[in-house]
Parts: structure tokens; C-alpha cells; sequence
């Protein structure tokens, strides 16, 4: 591959590699020159491809993966493959030192860039969210809420920590996956005479195919039951909660779940109210407003909201934004080098 420039502008990658799919975008930049909307680069093209997670799927399955949506990437842009200036990786299974130096080994002998990045994927939120566009690198918290939930923080010194990601099993709450199993633990204690009743019994009836309330025994316990079809059903505690108190109370006890991890990480780092940005993503927060700011009105109530908030639908363009980063510093340094 030879290297690419247009004119003055530098070629970038980002990629987002998740469980289930590869997202790359390939962009450009001028770096130090106009900003394009929406930041200090553009998109030319997106590539899309299977896992990203070497832990779970092996270094040779994310590879092929990384390749195929780099390539995809490149044809969406109408470009020839090249080495881009820059690239960042940020991928599900790849926090340890070890599982980013394969990575960045295989990058560079491909000739995918010239300067890699490698980094796991819940840090791609950060500079993902919409003050990443005019350089805001300062004190933030990441909170996720999809299948699962988590909070990665920076602090005024540049520090890091998080909060959750336990797993369903020891965590996960505010998720996907807490709100759907709230939802059928609901449902099952009003057949019993435990709870109130709720409309949330129907509904995940409904939803499962289940034509009596015993039947979501054998449902919930088959062996094709997943913990994302589980948080499939969150949406269905989001409708029913204008008109049924149960599903209202645990929305508000799920989003104080995770007002809770953010106000512990704020407590950790440390960040005092108003003193950091709240990025959000996951598929709760992107689809469902009215939990963003349940969650964020419950921050506010502990007396550490947040200065300023941004929803994160493309974590990729956090990994673009850290590619643009890298080529940035690396043409200061040239031209200090050339002074020099």
C-alpha cells in the first residue's frame, strides 16, 4: 500500500468493534486548517463487518473482520486502499496492553496506517460526544446503558476509573437487560398475588408468544433465550409507564441505578457538580429521551450534575476523533523537528 494524502488533508481511520459488528469510517482532516461540520474532519466512506471483540471471537476472526470493513470502507469512499496517516482502533476485549499490542502489530505490518492507536472500545465514548468536535479533552464520564451498563470517567489530572460493567449476573443495572427481567419479574408476582397487578404481564406475553402466564416458564428458560432478548423488552416498560405505576417505578428506580454509578465515579476521580461532561450511549439512552433525563434530573438531585451532556448514537467518531488527535500532534512534532 502507498501512503495517500489530499493535498494538505491527512487520511484517517476509525473503527468501532463490538460483539456482534466492526464499524470503520475512513475520514480527512486538516489538520490546523477549517473545520468541516460537525468537526475538524469528514466522513468519505463506512465499512461495516462481523465481531470486534478478539477476547470472545480471536485474533484471526477480528483481523479478517477489521480488513473487510476497512475495505468496505474505502469502496464507500470510491478510494483505492492506502495506508491513512492515522488510525484508532477501539475494540470490545482489547483492554489489556497485550490484546492492543496484536492488534497494533497486525495494523501496522498490513500497512492499514502509519501511526495505530489501539484502545478498548468504552473509550471511544468520551471523545465520541459532541464537545470531542472542538478539542474538549478535559474531566468526563462515559455512561453506557444497552444489554448491559458501565461508566468509564477521566478526572481533572487525566486520571481514569469506572463503575459497573459486573455483568448481568453481579451488575448491569439501569440496562437493557435489568429493565426486561424487572419487567417479567413484575409480571409473574401479580400472577401470584405478590404484586400488583400490571399491564406488563400482557405485554410480555405478548412479546414472547406466550399464550398463558405458565408458558413464560418454558420461554424464558429455552435454550435460545439471550440476555439481549431479555432487553428487548425494555422498551416495553418505557410504553407502559404513562399509565401503569409499576413500570414508572422501576424506570425511576433503573435510572437511579445509574445516577448512582456516575455520582460513585464522580466520587472516585474526583469531579464536583458542574466540573465534567456526561457523554451517553447505548441504545436506552439513544432511543428512550425521557430516561436521559430522568437519569441526569437525579444527578442534578445528588448535587453532581453534570456541566454539559451529549448522546453518543456512533461511538466510531470518537475513534475517528482520537485518529485526528494523533495526526495532529504528529505534524506539530514534524514541524517543531523542521524549526529545529
Amino acid at each position: 500500500m502507498s501512503e495517500q494524502s489530499i493535498g494538505s488533508e491527512r487520511l484517517l481511520l476509525g473503527a468501532d468493534g463490538g460483539g456482534t459488528k466492526t464499524v470503520v469510517w475512513l475520514a480527512r482532516s486538516c489538520a490546523g486548517g477549517p473545520s468541516y461540520a460537525g468537526g475538524p474532519w469528514e466522513v468519505l466512506g463506512r465499512g461495516l463487518a462481523g465481531t470486534g471483540n478478539p477476547r470472545a471471537a480471536g485474533f484471526e476472526v477480528v483481523q479478517a473482520n477489521l480488513r473487510a470493513a476497512i475495505d468496505a470502507a474505502f469502496a464507500d469512499a470510491g478510494l483505492p486502499r492506502a495506508t491513512v496517516d492515522a488510525a484508532c482502533f477501539g475494540l470490545a476485549g482489547a483492554g489489556r496492553v497485550a490484546e492492543q499490542a496484536a492488534i497494533a502489530d497486525w495494523a501496522h505490518a498490513s500497512g492499514v496506517a502509519q501511526q495505530v492507536q489501539v484502545v478498548g472500545d468504552l473509550e471511544l465514548i468520551l471523545p465520541a460526544g459532541d464537545s470531542a468536535a472542538v478539542g474538549d479533552d478535559g474531566p468526563g464520564i462515559a455512561l453506557v446503558a444497552g444489554t448491559g451498563s458501565v461508566a468509564l470517567g477521566r478526572g481533572q489530572s487525566g486520571a481514569a476509573a469506572r463503575c459497573g460493567g459486573w455483568g448481568y449476573l453481579l451488575g448491569d443495572e439501569g440496562s437493557g437487560y435489568a429493565l426486561g427481567l424487572a419487567a417479567l419479574r413484575s409480571a409473574v408476582r401479580s400472577v401470584d398475588g405478590r404484586g400488583p397487578a400490571t399491564s406488563l404481564l400482557a405485554a410480555v406475553q405478548q412479546a414472547l408468544s406466550a399464550e398463558e402466564p405458565a408458558d413464560l416458564i418454558a420461554k424464558v428458560y429455552a435454550v435460545d433465550m439471550t440476555r439481549q432478548r431479555i432487553a428487548s423488552l425494555a422498551p416495553l416498560v418505557f410504553a407502559a409507564e404513562a399509565t401503569d405505576p409499576l413500570a414508572r417505578s422501576i424506570v425511576e428506580g433503573a435510572a437511579s441505578d445509574l445516577a448512582e454509578m456516575v455520582a460513585a465515579l464522580a466520587a472516585k476521580l474526583p469531579l464536583k457538580a458542574g466540573g465534567y461532561r456526561l457523554a451517553m450511549a447505548g441504545g436506552l439512552f439513544v432511543h428512550q429521551p425521557s430516561y436521559r433525563e430522568r437519569v441526569v434530573s437525579n444527578l442534578c438531585e445528588r448535587q453532581i450534575g453534570p456541566r454539559d451532556t451529549s448522546v453518543v448514537a456512533d461511538p466510531v467518531r470518537g475513534a475517528v476523533h482520537l485518529a485526528f488527535q494523533m495526526a495532529v500532534n504528529q505534524a506539530a512534532k514534524s514541524a517543531g523537528e523542521v524549526k529545529g
